[in-house]
């Protein structure tokens, strides 16, 4: 809100990025080159002339301003008369040695007997952002830092040496773009899974067994997690991109290996252990073949070169990652997690029906 404070503390906030080592190119839009000339009233002086800083500011405004003071009309023109000094004194600090104003009680006094005259710099131009007066400070990333690490590093040295609470920082461009990529992040995995839960649900005809095949996510968020810290790749927006591509790709294993349990439940009346059991033995080769042919596909994204391959890398390796680890977890934890369900879901029933059995 302080356009005095905002200077001060601008310097300061510059000075404390430029000796990070996560940044580099630190620099700011406040450019102080505009020269300023500054009056500055002795009021003591002015109350004992009788003049008031108002007056003192009308009688300036006569000479260096531009007052129209009166008109001349014509038969065919009019023109307008504008009190001023002489335009080439107009630019003249000297000029103002010449000023004389009236007091009170008549007399002309001096401007020099009660004002100072103070040079000084001003800014080129002053932003503003939201309302209050603000100023950029832009900044480049190291090498093999993150946008993320040096936002966290902006904010560190912000806090250490102490901007005041009046003073309010936050990211504009690229940093900002990032930030909220990061803020819908939660939200975007969010909908995919509901998403994929209310199409099994719909496909299964049972609120147990789409949750059996989402238990394989799990497994690959973290695949796809450990392959970007491996490579030191922050989780960004097309690393979500590809949580999102995994949600699709990976949920197929346990579709395999469910959809055929429970057409041997249901059809030949097996039991669950060994309806799971034979769903993977011969669902096996179909999901080995179907996680080579994704990993595959994903391999030239990892190890592609060329313009854009700064976006293909993160989306490849956070495939591959998570399709790697993925496809040695879930055929173990899926048999395990479908049969303790299918006990969850005996027991609900069992109960059910000795309730209704009661109220009989």
């Amino acid at each position: 809100d302080s356009l005095r404070a905002l200077r001060e503390w601008v310097p300061k906030v510059r000075d404390a990025m430029r000796d990070l080592p996560q940044l580099v190119d630190v620099g700011t839009d406040q450019e102080d080159r505009a020269s300023q000339t500054r009056l500055v009233y002795d009021r003591d002086t002015l109350a004992r002339l009788g003049l008031t800083p108002g007056t003192v500011n009308q009688e300036l405004y006569d000479g260096f301003g531009q007052r129209q003071v009166s008109t001349l009309y014509e038969p065919l023109n009019q023109y307008k008369v504008v009190l001023e000094v002489a335009p080439e004194r107009a630019q003249d600090l000297s000029a103002l040695d010449s000023v004389r104003v009236a007091t009170a009680d008549g007399s002309l006094a001096p401007l020099d007997s009660f004002a100072r005259v103070e040079q000084g710099v001003m800014p080129l131009s002053i932003a503003h952002l939201d309302g209050r007066v603000s100023t950029t400070v832009s900044f480049g990333t190291a090498e093999g830092v993150t946008l993320a690490q040096a936002m966290d590093a902006v904010r560190a040295a912000m806090a250490d040496i102490g901007v005041p609470a009046s003073i309010n920082a936050g990211f504009q461009g690229s940093a900002r773009a990032f930030q909220q990529s990061l803020d819908n992040q939660p939200l975007l995995i969010l909908g995919a899974i509901i998403a994929v839960y209310l199409v099994l649900g719909i496909l299964y005809e049972s609120l147990i067994h789409p949750l059996t095949i989402l238990s394989t996510l799990p497994s690959a968020g973290i695949g796809a997690i450990l392959a970007l810290m491996a490579f030191n790749i922050e989780f960004g927006l097309i690393a979500v991109i590809g949580v999102l591509l995994l949600i699709g790709i990976v949920k197929k294993n346990a579709i395999m290996m469910i959809d055929f349990a429970l057409e041997a439940e249901r059809n030949e009346g097996m039991a669950p252990r060994d309806a799971i059991f034979q769903a993977c033995q011969l669902r096996l080769r179909p999901i080995l073949m179907t996680t080579a042919a994704a990993l595959l596909g994903a391999l030239p994204l990892v190890f592609g070169g060329g313009m854009g391959s700064e976006l293909r890398f993160p989306l490849g390796l956070t495939m591959v990652g998570g399709l790697l680890v993925s496809q040695v977890l879930t055929l173990y934890t899926t048999p395990v997690i479908y049969l303790a369900f299918g006990r969850l879901f005996k027991l609900r029933h069992a109960a059910i029906d000795a309730t209704e059995g009661g109220r009989a």
